[in-house]
């Protein structure tokens, strides 16, 4: 019973299912961030070239149209009536009587009007069309989003998984975020993360995020069994996904193996380790802590093999190379295996922090 209730909660698709618009506050698409002073000057460029393309078709057509002086329309009587008409207050001293000008009010002036009134009215209106707008940039988001990264929690850890991946390379927009706090969502948001908040071990939410086309996931959740759950569930909906998780202890390592990932880091070990170190030689820590920084100094990378390289010693390449990646699998420079380079091999080095 307990199996069939966890099952259904991984099948669940409340939020994958919604429509775009009911998705608005749940997924955050980023955009550049205007001032007030520019976005209430685009909206009065707007009104006042709507009211001048009112006027110029009022007075193209101007035989179509009485005033009440029954003097003939010149172009500030064409202005005054586009004025009056976009502004709704109509006071009925020019008015529209051929058949040609009638429509062309019911057909251009109409919408115009409606457009003005949007760009001018105040607030409901502006919550409505930028609703309209969020739900549109999120539909084109879902269409398009592939090949990406998933990042599960955005506290320290995710944070620094995310900053030391825009180091290396990676465009913030090609990044999602996933959290259940929406302070912590505000602030990767501000970086120009796509967010997506709820819960990440419920599938509906990693259906969401994009996970069953997404290349890599970056488990960091504050707690082990989280980061086991999310793990679980991340890989039954993508089995192909590079998952990276991060946990405190390290007896929990064989149930995240267990679960899908790929790579384990124990975060409580690796901190405990370096402290270690640091003990005895604290400069070893600062060169780690300079690997471990893409936009800075030196970093650990990895690159295709060179075709020259191919029947060499990883040893005699141009680069300081610290393991070799063979059919998916990790080995030390100095392992037997790897003596020599085949073609397909993939070098893990040391290059010059933001060396393309």
């Amino acid at each position: 019973m307990a199996k069939r209730g966890f099952r259904r909660r991984l099948r669940g698709e409340e939020l994958y299912d919604r429509p775009d618009y009911a998705l608005v506050g749940v997924v955050r698409i980023p955009e550049l961030q205007q001032s007030p002073g520019r976005a209430i000057g685009k909206r009065v460029v707007f009104a006042v070239v709507a009211l001048f393309a009112t006027a110029i078709i009022v007075y193209l057509d101007r035989d179509g149209y009485r005033d009440v002086q029954d003097n003939p329309l010149s172009f500030l009587d064409a202005m005054y009536y586009s004025a009056v008409t976009l502004s709704t207050t109509g006071y009925g001293d020019i008015t529209p009587f051929s058949p040609s000008a009638r429509l062309i009010n019911l057909l251009i002036i109409t919408p115009l009007r409606v457009l003005f009134l949007i760009v001018l009215i105040g607030t409901t209106l502006e919550v409505l069309t930028e609703r309209s707008r969020q739900a549109l940039k999120i539909q084109r988001w879902r269409n398009s989003v592939r090949n990406h990264t998933v990042v599960i929690g955005f506290g320290t850890k995710g944070r620094t998984a995310v900053d030391a991946m825009i180091g290396d390379g990676i465009k913030p927009a090609e990044i999602v975020v996933v959290d259940a706090n929406p302070d912590v969502l505000e602030a990767a948001a501000a970086e120009g993360l796509v967010t997506v908040r709820g819960d990440a071990t419920k599938s509906d939410v990693l259906r969401l995020a994009g996970v069953a086309h997404a290349s890599s996931i970056v488990v960091a959740a504050n707690r082990d069994d989280t980061a086991v759950l999310a793990t679980l569930t991340a890989r039954e909906l993508n089995p192909r996904a590079k998952i990276v998780a991060s946990i405190r202890e390290s007896e929990n390592t064989h149930l995240m193996r267990q679960s899908g990932a790929n790579s384990v880091v124990v975060s409580s070990e690796t901190a405990g380790r370096l402290l270690g170190i640091a003990t005895m030689t604290p400069s070893v820590v600062e060169v780690i802590e300079d690997l471990l920084t893409p936009d800075a100094g030196y970093a650990i990378a990895e690159r295709e093999v060179d075709p020259t390289e191919t029947g060499g010693s990883p040893s005699h390449t141009r680069d300081i190379v610290l393991g070799v990646v063979r059919n998916g699998v990790l080995h030390r420079v100095d392992d037997s295996e790897v003596e020599q380079i085949e073609v397909g091999d993939r070098l893990l080095y040391v290059r010059k922090g933001n060396q393309d």
